[in-house]
């Protein structure tokens, strides 16, 4: 079982309050269904956000980059984070321009990022995000070395603070436009794997991996 989103003042959804989402499995679901996360936070005076890669492991979140990044320096020293994953949806065609919109789910993570020191649960956050990106592949490939590991940072974001919002559904058409003789409707967007393409410096005969072949053509 798990626990419901408790929203913080800085995490309700206030726009479009009745799109919120309260169910902790939502949110989960959301995440790990992504590639990609926005990572934001201030430097200097100003806001910055960049795409970073993560991996869950229960309530955490596990972010890695260079120990040279300065984003990465700034949420280990305390700076507060945030964090959005989203998923478009459908592209949302309505008789007025007014209306158009888009279907979507978005996770929207608050706090503070804490650097992970501790070797076992470096691993295991190393281990999530490489799993997020490529399924498989933590154990069939080489791990980190200690040069590796010394070069990598690896932060831990915990899910207490978060938000989940979902749009579906067709056009939020006023009544005085349904009559128009325009198209209304939505066109589904998703995200689809292609062919894999080999590393021209594969020895010869190298199969695709049963890892990356099952996940051609399956939708995102």
């Amino acid at each position: 079982m798990t626990t419901p989103l408790s929203p913080t003042a800085r995490s309700t959804v206030r726009r479009g309050a009745a799109r919120a989402r309260t169910d902790r499995a939502e949110l989960y679901a959301v995440l790990d269904a992504g590639l990609v996360g926005h990572l934001g936070v201030v430097l200097d005076g100003a806001p910055v956000v960049l795409p970073t890669g993560y991996g869950r492991v229960d309530d955490t979140l596990y972010l890695h980059g260079s120990t040279g990044a300065a984003t990465l320096r700034a949420a280990a020293a305390g700076a507060p984070v945030c964090l959005t994953v989203t998923h478009v949806d459908g592209v949302v065609y309505a008789r007025s321009s007014f209306h158009h919109s888009m279907n979507y789910r978005c996770a929207v993570v608050h706090g503070l990022a804490r650097t992970v020191t501790d070797p076992d649960e470096r691993e295991r956050g190393l281990a999530a995000l490489t799993e997020q990106l490529a399924p498989g592949s933590w154990t069939a490939t080489r791990r980190p070395d200690r040069r590796e590991l010394a070069a990598t940072a690896v932060l831990a974001l915990d899910l207490t603070e978060a938000s989940l919002k979902v749009r579906t559904g067709p056009p939020g058409d006023d009544d005085r436009d349904l009559d128009a003789p325009v198209w209304g409707g939505v066109l589904p967007v998703r995200t689809v794997f292609g062919a894999p393409e080999d590393d021209p410096l594969l020895p010869p005969g190298t199969p695709v991996p049963a890892r990356v072949a099952d996940r051609v053509s399956r939708a995102g």
